[in-house]
């Protein structure tokens, strides 16, 4: 397919001719890991469906009967559904938000900024991170649709490094961000189940809940996720390919088009004197009122902690309301749901069996045969690194930092208890090492990589090189950090 006639007539400059060659041995070993991941790797489904069974054979190994395992199984199935529903809508109503008329104005603005394909590289990963700490689902949809319009409007620029930089902020600091799911979690008794309430009672005085004072919004936290932040954009400048060995969108058969065209609502017309409600922004209006006055109330209520009212249901009113007022028109805003909602399947089709494995850790022995190991193998100094370390690897397998947290919450935090390791930091560290696995698998990718017309293989050699820089630094800081924070 023809690249499109607005490309030639782009800003960017030709691509600098003095790109570094070292970063290439990095490309040509994520590569090979790329080509080795999708020989032989099974799709995301397949790893949760693995991993029920080897949880269960775990249990077997344990001691625990099978019926027990059963019915656990069958007691945490549907433990994660109100969770499973935010999980949903944060990232039905973050694609509304990205998709919306005024967005794509200011992504067409964005677009321009950069003039040199290693400039236009380093930009995207940039604005990736930055708006993955706002809102991981809204990144996903606004980075990538920015990556494209980059594109057709800087020469010479390497689409697939493009794409990989676009997904950046989903690999590094989505979860310290105020869409985390683990911190937003353990702040709220709605979002965190009962047997993760409790274990976290055990090192607080009764208290089950950690509020993101004391996780995410500590000054250890917020310098962690600058460095991670630094070290990625800085990643990002030298993984720029040399122009001969660079692949433009034109060179992949994508066409690209003008933003405008690529996102007009598809319904515009009114065909019967019924539909003037769907076509008035009254209700837009009004709805948005109702809102902000109960988001007023809900923050003034905090007890003088406006941070402490964070939640996922508190994210997920915000993204709605903002998408609504950004579409104007109620039929513009049903549009935009029904486009997203495709996105939120895998949530919708998986949440539950990982509910059932959460299930099976939770309610039998081995939470707690889990967190004996840990305590057995590591000591207050040693454990931040290696539930990193941990994570990310369970990270490949389970592709959700929410769920993967509730599997993991029970014996992780009942360690972290035991070594008297401060719980904030525990959460902090899963966070910063559970970004790092999705870099490692494509799970998250799909939404951008459906918008940018790309497959995995295309871009995971990025961002496997993309870990390999970010991942020690990540280890680096959980260990230092966690001896400057008190335990509870």
């Amino acid at each position: 397919m023809a690249r499109d006639d607005g490309a030639a007539t782009g800003t960017g400059t030709e691509p600098d001719a003095g790109a570094p060659e070292q970063e290439n041995v990095l490309a040509r070993v994520a590569l090979r890991f790329t080509a080795f991941t999708e020989r032989w790797l099974p799709d995301a489904f397949g790893f949760v469906l693995v991993g029920t069974f080897v949880i269960f054979a775990l249990g077997l190994g344990t001691g625990e009967s099978p019926t027990s395992l059963v019915d656990a199984w069958g007691k945490g199935f549907w433990s994660l559904i109100e969770f499973t529903l935010q999980m949903a809508m944060i990232i039905i109503g973050g694609y509304a938000v990205a998709v919306s008329a005024p967005v794509a104005k200011l992504i067409a603005r964005l677009a321009r900024i950069p003039k040199s394909p290693r400039s236009a590289i380093t930009f995207t990963a940039a604005v990736a991170m930055f708006s993955s700490y706002l809102n991981w689902a809204f990144s996903l949809i606004f980075t990538a649709i920015l990556a494209k319009e980059i594109a057709r409007v800087v020469r010479g620029v390497d689409y697939r490094a493009l794409g990989a930089m676009s997904f950046l902020g989903l690999g590094t600091v989505w979860a310290q961000g105020l869409s985390g799911s683990a911190a937003l979690q353990v702040a709220s008794t709605v979002s965190s189940p009962k047997p993760v309430q409790d274990v976290i009672a055990e090192g607080r005085d009764g208290e089950g809940v950690i509020p993101l004072t004391d996780t995410i919004f500590t000054w250890q936290s917020l310098l962690a996720t600058l460095i991670i932040f630094v070290v990625a954009v800085v990643m990002a400048w030298f993984l720029s390919p040399t122009p001969a060995r660079a692949k433009t969108a034109q060179d992949l058969g994508i066409e690209l088009r003008p933003l405008q065209e690529e996102h007009k609502s598809a319904a515009t017309g009114r065909t019967r004197p019924g539909d003037w409600l769907e076509h008035s922004p009254v209700f837009t209006v009004l709805i948005a009122l109702l809102g902000l006055w109960y988001l007023v109330r809900h923050f003034s209520n905090a007890e003088g902690n406006p941070i402490a009212a964070i939640d996922l249901n508190t994210v997920n009113l915000i993204l709605i309301l903002l998408a609504l007022c950004l579409h104007w028109r109620p039929i513009r805003m049903v549009d935009a749901v029904r486009r997203g909602s495709p996105a939120a399947s895998g949530v919708l089709l998986q949440f539950p069996l990982y509910g059932g494995i959460f299930g099976m850790i939770a309610f039998t022995g081995l939470s707690k045969q889990a967190a004996g190991w840990l305590v057995s193998v590591s000591n207050d100094v040693f454990f931040a690194p290696l539930i990193a370390v941990y994570s990310a690897v369970l990270g490949v397998f389970v592709p959700s930092g929410g769920s993967k947290w509730v599997i993991e919450a029970p014996y992780v935090i009942d360690a972290a208890n035991q070594l008297h390791v401060n719980q904030g930091w525990t959460v902090v560290v899963y966070d910063l090492a559970e970004a790092s696995a999705n870099l490692l698998q494509p799970f998250w990718m799909l939404p951008t990589l459906a918008i940018l017309g790309l497959k995995a293989r295309d871009i995971m050699g990025y961002t496997f090189a993309m870990f390999l820089a970010c991942f020690p630094v990540v280890l680096i800081l959980v260990t230092v950090f966690a001896h400057t924070l008190p335990f509870p």
